[in-house]
């Protein structure tokens, strides 16, 4: 079962740094998109939204910070982990960075290694779903890099749209999500999927969880959550 890539949109004019982190972001195991201006960016995010973005600060068309005040300023992109890539060193420039809504800032020149130490960070405290470690609860574990799920050691089957609904699951334990909350986070805002469609694939998840399906907990009125309790 091969689980989608996590989708890195690069917004960078300069050829040569574009090439260097589309091929740092594939040997991490990442699918990069790159672009060169804000309008490019702009329009990819209408299309398909990544897990995260590498924003250059000067772009031709319009500045990396104005393109990330418009993306804070859209309630659909308001959450999405962004990176600043910029020359710029100094503190003032950070700080204008961060207030506008960066999470991160990192400086050319810089290290691919370091650069995906800090995406893998920001995927783990924003995004936790879509790390890249093991996740365990109970007698559950799932292997995002193998795609394996293992119920008391032993590997069991599970289809591909349950693997990303019990990864979302595991990795935010004791939260209560909706059905329109589970569509956005697990499939997305831009796929056409029913509600109902939800208790499909957890009546799958929990058929394929065995003994184990109590994990996953239906709250009345409100949708579903994973809990031990």
């Amino acid at each position: 079962m091969a689980a989608e890539p996590i989708r890195i949109l690069v917004v960078e004019d300069e050829p040569a740094i574009t090439e260097l982190l589309s091929y740092a972001l594939r040997d991490a195991g990442w699918l990069p998109v790159p672009v060169a201006t804000a309008a490019e960016a702009w329009s990819e995010l209408q299309l398909r939204l990544p897990q995260l973005i590498l924003l250059d600060w000067m772009l031709p068309d319009k500045s990396g910070l104005r393109l990330l005040a418009q993306i804070r300023a859209d309630r659909q992109f308001g959450t999405l982990p962004v990176i600043m890539l910029t020359a710029k060193s100094m503190e003032e420039d950070k700080i204008a960075g961060l207030n506008a809504g960066a999470d991160d800032y990192v400086t050319k020149p810089f290290s691919p290694r370091e650069l995906t130490a800090r995406i893998n960070a920001l995927l783990r405290r924003k995004a936790p779903e879509h790390g890249q470690q093991l996740v365990r609860v109970g007698p559950v574990s799932l292997d995002p890099l193998s795609f394996e799920v293992t119920l008391d050691g032993a590997r069991i089957e599970i289809g591909h749209a349950e693997f990303k609904l019990l990864k979302f699951f595991l990795t935010n334990p004791e939260r209560v999500f909706s059905r329109s909350q589970l569509l956005d986070k697990v499939w997305g805002d831009h796929v056409a999927i029913e509600e109902r469609t939800v208790d499909v694939h957890v009546l799958r998840l929990r058929k394929a969880l065995k003994h184990a399906e109590n994990l996953i907990r239906t709250v009345r009125s409100v949708g579903y959550m994973l809990s031990e309790r």
